[in-house]
């Protein structure tokens, strides 16, 4: 068994985890999982939006299939514009939490846009939320600055993270 099979393994017990690209058919698990994570969830037709209309996104989920039965473990939307890839959300169903699939996924997209010709992301994230940022610090991504009272349900600021160099390289360290 490989090493990346066994991490794979470790984190969904004997089932199987693919990315891919968000469906219409994965709304509802990807707003269920958005309504338990955030305080401020997107809207339905947000979600709606980015997967039809906007030339931008990139839509994206971690599926976890167990004994034949596939289910939305994370989910994600980035938005990839000239050089830069946003990631705009990025959640994970609190059941598999700390099992580095949210690491995993963000890592499959920071792949996909730099094959797609980005070179730098960048993110906000709640100041609060220091399992994220922590995330995002051994990923490479650097804090840059505070956005002030981003978050208009609690007035909390937003901490601002680049990751300033998406190369080969760095993708290698990541995998």
């Amino acid at each position: 068994m490989s090493r990346r099979r066994s991490l794979i393994d470790q984190a969904v017990g004997n089932g199987r985890l693919t990315f891919r690209r968000m469906e219409q058919a994965d709304l509802e698990q990807v707003i269920a999982i958005d309504q338990k994570s955030f305080t401020l969830p997107w809207p339905v037709s947000s979600f709606q939006y980015e997967l039809a209309h906007n030339d931008t996104s990139r839509c994206w989920v971690a599926e976890v299939e167990i004994e034949g039965k596939r289910r939305i473990a994370a989910m994600a939307v980035a938005w990839l514009i000239l050089d830069e890839v946003h990631i705009a959300t990025i959640a994970v169903e609190p059941e598999y939490r700390r099992m580095k699939i949210g690491q995993k996924l963000l890592i499959a997209i920071l792949k996909d846009a730099q094959a797609s010709g980005a070179r730098h992301a960048f993110l906000e994230v709640r100041e609060t939320n220091l399992a994220a940022r922590k995330m995002y610090l051994k990923l490479g991504f650097e804090e840059a600055g505070k956005r002030p009272h981003y978050y208009s349900d609690t007035q909390e600021d937003a901490i601002l993270m680049n990751l300033d160099t998406i190369d080969a390289a760095l993708l290698e360290w990541l995998d």
